[in-house]
Order: C-alpha cells, then sequence, then structure tokens
C-alpha cells in the first residue's frame, strides 16, 4: 500500500496553517477572499444557464498546493461520469501495470520441425495488445516463414485465454453494440489503422463509374472475415446517404443508401462479431501470402501449451505511450483491455471483476473514498458508474506526486491544441481563450450527461484540480458551460480587484451526435 497525505488531510493542514495566522492579511476559511467570493459568482452565473434547468450538476475546483477548496457545488453528489471514468483506469493502470508494460502477441507450436514441414499445431497467442494492426500480423507471418516454415500440418490455433470469454461491458446498453466505441474486447483483436479501435474494420463505399450500379464496397484491413450485403445505389446527383451496419449475431455487414458519381467514398468503422476469430483470420491470410500453408482448421479460444516453443513474436508500445491514443482519444477499448490486464497481472483472473477490484484498492489508496463511487467497467460506456465531483479532484490532486505524472498529464486531453494526438477531444474547445494550452482534462459524454475533470493553471500560477460533472439535462449539449467555467479558473488570480462576475465567452464548439465523445464520430469532426 502507498502511504501518501490524502488530499482531505491537505486540506486540513491548510486549515489549521490559516487559523494560527488570522491576525495577517489575507483569507480565512470563515471569510473567503474577494477573488474567491467573485469566482464563486460567476461559476454560480454559468450554472444557472436555462439549459441546466432541472439537471443535476456537481462542480468541485481545488489549489492542488494548499488543498483549499475554491468552489463546491454539489461536491458530494453521485452523479454518472461517462469517460471521466478513465482517470481511474489509466492512473491505476500506471501505478499497478508500470509505464513500462507491454502487451506480447507471439506465435509458438509444440511440433516437430523437418525441413519446412512443422507437424503439429501453429499457436497464435494474444497478449491483449489492442494496438495490433493487419501489418503487425503481416511481421509475424515474415517471422514464421524466416524460421523456415513452410507446410503446418495442424491447424492453427487463437489462444485468447489471457482475458475471459466475457465480450461486452454487463451495462451496455445493445444499441451501441454496433459502434467501434463499445467494440467486442479479446486478448487477440485487429485495430484497423492507427487510432487503434480494436475489435473493428472501416468499410468504405465508393461511387461506381455510372448511376444505377452499387458502389464499389472496400475495407481496411482487407479481410474475408466480413461479409458485405450492398444493398446501396449510384445515384447521378444528391446528397450521400450511405449506412453502413453490422446484423446482430454475426458480421454481415449491410450497406444502403445512396451515393452519387464522382462523390468522396463515405467510410464507417464497424465492430466485428468475436474479434479472436478476426485477428486468425488476419494472420492466416498473412502466413498465405508469405508462402507458410496450414493444412488445418482455425480454432478459436484453446491455451497455448506451457511446452510450446516460440517462434514469431511482437511487443505492444509501452503502457505510457499507449496513454497518448487513449486518453487523447476517449479510446474505450483500451479501458476495457487494461482493467482485464490489471486483474490479469495482479490476481491471475483476466476479467472486469478482478481488475475493478484491483483499480478499487489503488483509487482507495489515493484517498478516494470508494464507499461514495461505484465503477463498472473501465471506460464509463455504463450508466452504473457512479462518482462524485469531490473523489475526481482528490485524485487529481494526489497523483502529481507519482513518478509517472509527467507522462500522464501530458497525455490528457489539451484544450484548443489543434493537433488530434495533443488536443485530442478538446483540440477544438477554448481557442483563442486563457485556457487554450492550460487546461488539460477528459471529457466525458453519454446521452443526458458531460463531464470535464483535470487541471488548469490560474493567472497567477496555481495549479488548480477541478472536476464538473453534468447530468439529466435535455438539451443537445452543455460543453459550452463547461468551457466557461474552465476559463473562468484559467483567468483567476487571487490579488485581482476586477469585478467581473458574468460568465466569460468561449468558442461555440463543434456539433457532434448527442451522447458521444467527439472523438467517436469517424472521420474525425471534431
Amino acid at each position: 500500500m502507498h502511504r501518501r497525505l490524502f488530499p482531505r488531510a491537505l486540506a486540513l493542514l491548510a486549515l489549521v496553517a490559516t487559523a494560527a495566522t488570522a491576525g495577517a492579511p489575507g483569507a480565512t476559511a470563515e471569510s473567503p477572499t474577494p477573488a474567491t467570493t467573485r469566482l464563486n459568482a460567476t461559476i454560480d452565473t454559468i450554472l444557472a444557464d436555462p439549459r441546466l434547468a432541472g439537471a443535476q450538476a456537481s462542480v468541485v475546483v481545488v489549489d492542488t498546493s494548499t488543498g483549499q477548496t475554491l468552489y463546491d457545488r454539489n461536491g458530494d453528489r453521485r452523479l454518472i461520469p461517462a469517460s471521466n471514468t478513465k482517470l481511474l483506469t489509466s492512473t491505476a493502470a500506471l501505478e499497478l501495470l508500470g509505464p513500462g508494460h507491454r502487451l506480447t502477441t507471439d506465435v509458438r507450436t509444440t511440433g516437430k520441425r523437418r525441413a519446412g514441414l512443422l507437424s503439429g499445431n501453429l499457436y497464435l497467442r494474444g497478449g491483449g495488445d489492442p494496438t495490433m494492426l493487419a501489418a503487425d500480423y503481416d511481421a509475424l507471418a515474415a517471422q514464421v516463414a524466416a524460421d523456415g516454415v513452410r507446410v503446418v500440418t495442424g491447424n492453427l490455433i487463437a489462444d485468447d485465454t489471457r482475458y475471459d470469454r466475457t465480450r461486452l461491458g454487463p451495462d451496455w446498453t445493445w444499441d451501441d453494440e454496433p459502434y467501434y466505441y463499445a467494440a467486442q474486447v479479446s486478448a487477440l483483436t485487429v485495430a484497423p489503422d492507427t487510432d487503434y479501435d480494436a475489435g473493428t474494420v472501416i468499410v468504405h463505399a465508393a461511387p461506381a463509374d455510372k448511376a444505377g450500379a452499387p458502389p464499389v464496397v472496400t475495407t481496411t484491413p482487407r479481410t474475408g472475415y466480413v461479409r458485405i450485403d450492398n444493398r446501396a445505389e449510384t445515384v447521378t446527383e444528391g446528397e450521400t446517404s450511405i449506412s453502413i451496419e453490422r446484423e446482430h449475431g454475426g458480421n454481415t455487414i449491410v450497406v444502403s443508401g445512396q451515393i452519387a458519381v464522382g462523390d468522396a467514398p463515405a467510410s464507417d468503422w464497424v465492430t466485428v462479431w468475436e474479434p479472436t476469430g478476426y485477428a486468425a483470420e488476419v494472420f492466416r491470410a498473412a502466413l498465405h501470402r508469405h508462402g507458410v500453408r496450414v493444412l488445418g482448421r482455425t480454432v478459436l479460444g484453446q491455451p497455448t501449451p506451457e511446452t510450446a516453443h516460440p517462434v514469431a513474436r511482437h511487443d505492444s508500445m509501452s503502457l505510457g505511450e499507449l496513454m497518448t491514443p487513449f486518453l487523447k482519444l476517449s479510446n474505450n477499448g483500451h479501458a476495457e483491455v487494461l482493467t482485464k490486464e490489471i486483474g490479469r497481472v495482479l490476481s491471475g483472473s483476466g476479467t472486469w471483476s478482478a481488475g475493478l477490484t484491483a483499480i478499487s484498492e489503488y483509487v482507495a489508496d489515493t484517498g478516494m473514498d470508494t464507499g461514495k463511487l461505484r465503477q463498472r467497467d473501465g471506460s464509463g460506456l455504463s450508466r452504473r458508474n457512479l462518482v462524485p465531483a469531490t473523489e475526481f479532484v482528490d485524485l487529481l490532486a494526489t497523483v502529481r506526486a507519482e513518478p509517472w505524472f509527467t507522462t500522464w498529464y501530458a497525455a490528457l486531453p489539451i484544450a484548443g491544441q489543434p493537433e488530434r494526438f495533443v488536443g485530442g477531444t478538446l483540440r477544438s474547445r477554448m481557442a483563442g481563450t486563457p485556457a487554450a494550452g492550460n487546461v488539460h482534462a477528459k471529457t466525458g459524454s453519454l446521452t443526458g450527461v458531460s463531464g470535464l475533470s483535470g487541471y488548469v493553471t490560474s493567472a497567477d500560477g496555481r495549479l488548480l484540480a477541478f472536476s464538473i460533472l453534468l447530468n439529466n439535462y435535455l438539451t443537445a449539449s452543455v460543453k459550452p458551460l463547461e468551457d466557461q467555467i474552465a476559463v473562468a479558473l484559467a483567468g483567476y488570480r487571487e490579488s485581482t480587484t476586477a469585478a467581473r462576475v458574468a460568465a466569460p465567452t468561449v468558442p461555440e464548439t463543434p456539433r457532434t451526435p448527442e451522447g458521444v465523445e467527439c472523438s467517436w464520430v469517424k472521420p474525425i469532426t471534431c
């Protein structure tokens, strides 16, 4: 267990110190400074916006150097945090697995070798790597061929047994299943591109050369694992209205609608049914390209024997490096893999329950009161997750002392920074304000749920930790209100004499479908 000065204890010490100097100029607990009073009035004004009528708001702001609470509105109220849940998962992963932790995918065999003939099975063993591309499986196949294997008499065994076979979170809504932010979780999977959305395939529909013909449909990566049911039509003119949907329970993807001659292709990211089989098919095709024939069947879910010896190996990027695509793009699949990986490493059980137990123990050690929150998954897709804002702020204040904090802080989305892997889900928010390049925070979005929790440096150099959780609103978006609060914090100065109470002006946030993170909209529009 870690021994730390918890945030609440830090705040208590700060209060005692303030009381001891009550005769000196400055604030006391009983007499907030004029600057703090104005800050409270400004945030109260923002939260009085009609868009929050009938909604719930929980907002807490703390000065991390002193532990002083600068603002608290319903800080102990348990609200749905959406992707702010990833703050718990990511910090626990860095602490419990370590920034240098890597996920290994390897190829092994127990078969006997004679010239180019391998008599026995070939095992593709998954280590949970959500960044495995088709190119990585191709490289594994090239290693097998370079080892002299030309024919495998046995089966190709896809070993995904590092984690359990529960593919979807128990509380996830059924209608999210085809969409890539709710992909099935497996220890053996494929990502189609370097956003690393594991367990998905990109489907492209390009117009045919003449009207009346079906569009030309291709996939990335090219794979026979999915079947395309092309019901769409190329038209002479008109708005493109291509729909790409996977049918439940299988890998038939229905393409419907229309696309005009000369229009750019329409693309969408679609989850596959059973990602282990997807990985095995991509690897088997790669073996064929490299001149390695597997005579047997593809078998899913059998463990690799302990006596199997290695033939090929691929290590993932380090966990510290993975934090960038994970947090910048709010990648749900990464959160769930890391939850199961934590369970596997700490208790030998690659399950959600084992991982969540370990995460809970870690965040309790940081000072979060786990008796006042509930975490049901790693990503925040579950609406049964409940966390008070004050608990997030406690976590944010404490992890500043961790040796991996600089890596984690840099991986959080940064307001107003247009590069996707810098600004992430905040790349189009708060640009041109004091919060731009300043706010490092995790966003969160579900229908009727929005959150922003992280750090901002005030105008006088104070590092403030804040959490904003907004639930049960009916309007399309309340993110401009979060931005106004963050901008107000960026402009906060304890010594100011300004009388400003009005909410600061912020740029309009980009429009995205209700209830999803901007980075979940493919192609990226924010």
